[in-house]
């Protein structure tokens, strides 16, 4: 038998048990949660907010380079609204993402204001 059938079983077992380890677990996490320094907090919802742009970031990136595989001969340009309807993201979101691969040199401006070159 393996562990994840011997977990089971014990569920099975010892209902009460495993309720009261759930309940125990999830009493933790509320307290936790409720306990959070706002410095903690701020901390946290800054990291979040640094992951999904790196996200978005690599997203774009990717869209580039597919178009770029389905149209090899040119460059591919494209406009902050339209990446923004793309990836159901804020206009100003995808900005600072552009920025980012700005400064990785992953993007140049092209000359019309609002649309960016990727560079693939």
């Amino acid at each position: 038998m393996n562990s994840l059938d011997y977990g089971f079983s014990w569920i099975a077992l010892h209902g009460r048990t495993s309720a009261l380890i759930v309940g125990a677990v999830g009493i933790a996490a509320a307290c936790r949660i409720c306990l959070e320094t706002e410095q903690a907090k701020l901390q946290r919802a800054e990291r979040n907010r640094k992951k999904e742009l790196r996200t978005l970031a690599d997203r774009i990136s990717t869209y580039g380079r597919n178009v770029h595989q389905r149209y090899p001969t040119g460059d591919v340009v494209v406009s902050e609204r339209d990446l923004a309807e793309q990836f159901r993201k804020r206009p100003d979101d995808v900005a600072r993402a552009l920025n980012l691969l700005l400064g990785e040199q992953k993007v140049q401006r092209a000359p019309l204001n609002g649309y960016w070159k990727l560079n693939v």
